[in-house]
């Protein structure tokens, strides 16, 4: 089965940029609930649509207090849980960040490393890509940051 995952999330100063679990200097942050780590986000819809159980929103709530300031790479491990009691494995992903800046291709290899490890994948089965918007539209403005993914997953 394959799934698709999307999120996006406001930047502003002040605030803390994670990406894949990864901390990054940056003059913007997300502005979220969690920790605002959108490319985690993205993958973590991806991951439970592609076994139609429901979405981020559904499992992770942003009214509930429990996920304030919540670790998306925790809650990423939560997701690959509900996979397995499902009788399932991920067998692979694929993602994108759209972002002005900062350059993401020094950390992609560590994002990639998170990710791998919070699945129990090797990293060779995740890909994480990045990209600018040309300065068109709220990415090209600085104004957010979007990610997407697709995953597969199988049942065993």
């Amino acid at each position: 089965m394959i799934g698709f995952g999307y999120d996006v999330h406001r930047l502003a100063p002040g605030e803390s940029l994670v990406l894949g679990g990864v901390m990054l200097e940056s003059k913007l942050g997300t502005v979220a609930h969690s920790d605002g780590d959108v490319l985690v986000h993205a993958i973590m819809d991806a991951l439970l649509g592609a076994l139609a159980l429901g979405d981020i929103g559904l499992h992770f709530p942003d009214t509930h207090p429990e996920w304030k300031g919540a670790d998306s790479i925790a809650m990423l491990k939560r997701v690959h849980h509900i996979i397995r009691n499902e009788g399932a494995h991920v067998v692979n992903v694929d993602s994108t960040v759209v972002l002005e800046a900062p350059r993401l291709r020094p950390h992609i290899e560590a994002m990639r490393e998170r990710i791998a490890e919070a699945l129990a994948l090797d990293t060779k089965r995740v890909s994480i890509k990045a990209t600018t918007s040309e300065r068109l539209g709220f990415v090209g403005r600085e104004e957010g940051i979007a990610a997407y993914a697709i995953a597969q997953v199988e049942y065993d």
